[in-house]
């Protein structure tokens, strides 16, 4: 059985050593390398490989924001690459089969390719890791709820539904949801928050806020034509958005 693999990695002479190593692997050939997660999510979709050797931290999309974006069909046998041992837990956490510490030792490397081989020889061909692809089920559900949407920190991973969250509210390239009292920080639009949360009953009442309906409690007038909404946690948000759209969509939840 021959293995498709990608080697993923910002650092030159980290994809030179993952190369080298390769070479004493005869069933496992090198469709492609990528130097960040851009150019590694263009390739996936192009070569469809078996294996994924990725670092995780890279350039535009990291390591795990990768495997965010891949649907589920298209996950492949994952084994993370860092230099960083603090983002074990996270790696497991998505089912990664295995994480390797750079400079990794050349044994070490082998057993990881070794389980890789395993489990591909023991999957459906073409059915990609069971664990990691219903992960990314989840990340990706596109119920009536909105699915649940993954928030990653430095200590853990979140799934948040829709309706814990109070309200969204932009910060530069990153969107801040308020849910109860905590803050939850994602690399996200408000654009593209907007459109996965409105069958949620979620509306965006200014540029740079975006409301659950469920939780407002009442509209308070500012001066003529001007409002701001009351949540139901005390939270006032000023909102530019029209009253009667605001009351028409107040209305269907």
């Amino acid at each position: 059985m021959k293995v498709r693999a990608i080697i993923a990695d910002d650092e030159p002479l980290a994809r030179e050593r993952v190369r080298s190593l390769l070479a004493g692997e005869p069933d496992v050939e090198v469709v492609a390398e990528c130097s960040n997660g851009t150019q590694t999510l263009k390739a996936m979709q192009e070569h469809r490989p078996d294996l994924l050797f990725l670092d995780v931290q890279m350039p535009r999309l990291d390591g795990f924001e990768v495997i965010e974006a891949l649907a589920p069909q298209e996950v492949p046998v994952v084994i993370f690459m860092t230099a960083h041992d603090e983002h074990a837990i996270r790696a497991f956490e998505v089912n990664a089969l295995d994480y390797l510490l750079k400079p990794c030792t050349e044994a070490r490397f082998r057993k990881a390719v070794q389980r890789a081989r395993e489990q591909l020889q023991g999957a459906t061909h073409g059915q990609p890791d069971a664990k990691l692809g219903e992960l990314v089920r989840h990340v990706h559900a596109s119920t009536p709820g909105g699915g649940r949407i993954l928030v990653r920190s430095p200590e853990r991973i979140v799934f948040l539904k829709p309706e814990e969250i109070d309200h969204l509210e932009a910060a530069g390239n990153y969107v801040v949801l308020h849910a109860g009292k905590e803050r939850h920080i994602v690399r996200e639009t408000t654009a593209a928050m907007e459109a996965r949360l409105e069958p949620a009953g979620f509306m965006r009442i200014s540029r740079s806020t975006i409301v659950n309906l469920t939780r407002v409690r009442e509209v308070q007038p500012l001066g003529p034509g001007q409002y701001s909404v009351l949540l139901k946690n005390g939270t006032r948000l000023d909102m530019t958005c029209s009253l009667g759209e605001l009351q028409a969509r107040l209305s269907q939840v």
